[in-house]
């Protein structure tokens, strides 16, 4: 991943945001919450400096990311969760097939559903 020849930069941490794997920025666009047009200015995080996002990445290859306060899913509704946890694990998941076939186009990123992107 390289925004220009700088790279992405952690805006949390400051270290680079090196594999897709670990990016919040394209977490979000896989899952249809930024538009591609974006891509090229927004900021980027790891996910463990995201714990808001994180949280609800539930895969056994993803290392788990607890959240406190507010935001913790544990203080949220549940139905909400379970869907927030299926959208976000699915991203995560598209984003680990997308690491291995660098020749996708980037519209193609995104998650499709039936009716459209998620």
């Amino acid at each position: 991943m390289a925004k220009c020849d700088e790279g992405y930069r952690c805006s949390v941490c400051g270290r680079p945001v090196e594999t897709l794997t670990e990016s919040e920025l394209y977490l979000r666009y896989v899952v249809g919450w930024i538009d591609r047009e974006a891509l090229h200015t927004a900021q980027d995080r790891h996910l463990p400096c995201s714990p808001a996002i994180a949280q609800y990445i539930v895969d056994p290859r993803f290392e788990s990311v607890s959240c406190e306060g507010p935001f913790s899913k544990g203080q949220l509704d549940p139905d909400f969760v379970r869907r927030r946890e299926q959208l976000l694990t699915r991203g995560w998941q598209r984003l680990r097939e997308l690491k291995d076939r660098p020749e996708t186009p980037i519209d193609e990123y995104p998650l499709q559903r039936a009716g459209g992107r998620s």
